[in-house]
């Protein structure tokens, strides 16, 4: 089996199939089932989702998220130390708001050895013929979406020591997947392109935060969280400026965080939305340190089911190749196809036939994706 990185790949979530998103009403909502028949259905719809991405020619699958509410909070709320709360009014996003769920430090972070999301990636790595990849939020989620006030401990009132915490809880997760058979790992930190927007970076200073002392932190975390893994397990990191329902919460360049995104945080693989104008341009690429580092631009959109055309494709990585070397570059779509259980606005056939170009687009350029 070849072994990541690959020239074509995907974020990680993908659409709720009916089944499931019907079976969770059931359980969560009515209780009309139990947690073992949801479970089995959860199981089915993998299974399918699982022989869908290898039949599109994508070499590292994942379970879709099938088993999540939100692509962040349920990895959040089955640490030690957090506890997730439903509220009155959730985040805004572009014309709508998130569902009103709110993480808390309520105690000594820890990640526990029986964390269920060991288990979601055995279950992915013993049906697949390919690369089992899991995703889960990276470091900088249990800092950025945890407002100062629902910080519970008086120790983690000290930043620094909240910081290492969490970087410590982290080490402790990368460890636990390795020992589970996890050899790609992906961390979301969409939060280092939420920090190039001009709004946010307002917000976290009227917070009394510099936002580039932030993203110099993340950059930290993210470093000493995967430091001393093993030279056989590959990590990845997510950065995007939202996915809910199709819609956007950030906009703005990845220059301010570049240089600590790709030369401070030590990860392999980056995914990197470039959809839409709100990303910016690509001259940042010009920061990446020449060698085995790779960028997989997500040129493709999640957010609506129309294809972009392969001339479109091919002239955007031209442009890419003008600031780093095109053996560093891959494709990828720009973010997750269902951040959230709710999903983009697009169908299954939409999603298959954007895995499809992914790939193809990574035959056309690198003469294949395992290359």
């Amino acid at each position: 089996m070849t072994k990541p990185p690959f020239r074509a790949d995907h974020v990680g979530s993908l659409l709720r199939p009916d089944s499931v998103a019907s079976a969770r009403k059931k359980h969560l909502e009515s209780g009309a089932i139990d947690a073992a028949e949801l479970k089995a259905i959860e199981d089915q719809a993998i299974l399918d989702l699982i022989k869908m991405q290898e039949s599109v020619g994508l070499k590292a699958v994942t379970d879709g998220e099938q088993r999540r509410s939100f692509w962040h909070y349920d990895f959040m709320g089955m640490l030690e130390g957090m506890e997730l709360v439903e509220r009155d009014e959730g985040v805004q996003f572009a014309g709508v708001k998130l569902r009103p769920i709110f993480p808390t430090i309520t105690g000594p972070l820890d990640f526990p050895d029986d964390h269920p999301m060991i288990d979601h990636y055995r279950y992915v790595a013993d049906n697949t013929t390919v690369n089992a990849k899991i995703s889960i939020p990276g470091p900088s989620c249990c800092h950025f979406r945890t407002a100062p006030e629902d910080i519970a401990p008086v120790e983690y009132k000290d930043p620094e020591a909240l910081f290492s915490a969490i970087a410590d809880t982290y080490k402790k997760a990368v460890n636990t997947f390795y020992k589970a058979g996890c050899r790609y790992l992906q961390m979301d930190d969409i939060f280092f392109a939420y920090l190039c927007d001009p709004k946010h970076r307002v917000e976290k200073k009227s917070q009394g935060q510099d936002p580039d002392e932030l993203i110099d932190r993340y950059a930290w975390m993210m470093n000493e969280a995967i430091k001393d893994r093993p030279d056989d397990m590959l990590i990845g990191m997510h950065m995007c400026r939202g996915n809910f329902r199709s819609t956007h919460a950030a906009e703005g360049a990845y220059d301010p965080a570049a240089d600590a995104v790709f030369n401070k945080t030590g990860v392999d693989i980056f995914f990197m939305e470039y959809d839409t104008e709100r990303a910016g341009g690509l001259e940042p690429l010009k920061l990446l340190t020449k060698g085995k580092q790779r960028v997989m631009l997500g040129f493709v959109t999640t957010k609506n089911g129309q294809l972009e055309s392969a001339d479109s494709l091919q002239r955007q990585f031209d442009e890419a190749a003008k600031y780093t070397d095109i053996d560093q570059l891959g494709i990828a779509p720009q973010c997750g196809f269902a951040s959230t259980e709710e999903g983009n606005d697009l169908s299954a056939d939409d999603q298959k036939r954007k895995l499809e170009l992914v790939v193809s687009t990574a035959e056309k350029i690198w003469g294949g994706v395992e290359t």
